[in-house]
């Protein structure tokens, strides 16, 4: 049986999707937006990418624009997306990474970040407008 996961090339393509996701999360307007490496703890993926938005509607858009600039640049397809009919946190599995989009509500209450404190954030300075749209 063959890997349903997306598969990404180089760790250059990695860098280069994160930069894209992050950067369609900024289009609209996600908050408090880190990128937590999960890799050497982690088997299923190598980055979360976790952010939230104000509203079910926000975290809607979020999920789009984050599918639509990846697809547009070429990238990978998510496997799967789970939470989509309730927008109260969806996730998205890119394979070598994962997009947590939460409503600020729910991502107070799961407190993701908590469970990877330990783990490292990569800064988000470096990919603000990454995305080529």
């Amino acid at each position: 049986m063959q890997d349903p996961r997306p598969v990404i090339a180089s760790s250059s393509d990695l860098a280069g999707w994160l930069a894209i996701a992050t950067g369609a999360i900024g289009e609209k307007s996600g908050l408090d937006t880190v990128v937590v490496d999960v890799g050497d703890v982690f088997t299923i993926a190598e980055y979360f990418v976790i952010t939230s938005g104000r509203t079910t509607r926000q975290v809607k858009a979020i999920v789009e624009e984050v599918e639509i600039a990846i697809k547009e640049a070429g990238g990978p397809s998510p496997s799967r997306i789970e939470g989509n009919d309730e927008h109260r946190w969806v996730l998205m599995d890119y394979g070598e990474f994962l997009v947590h989009v939460f409503t600020s509500k729910e991502r107070d209450y799961y407190q993701l970040e908590r469970l990877w404190s330990d783990r490292p954030v990569i800064s988000m300075a470096s990919t603000e407008g990454a995305n080529p749209r």
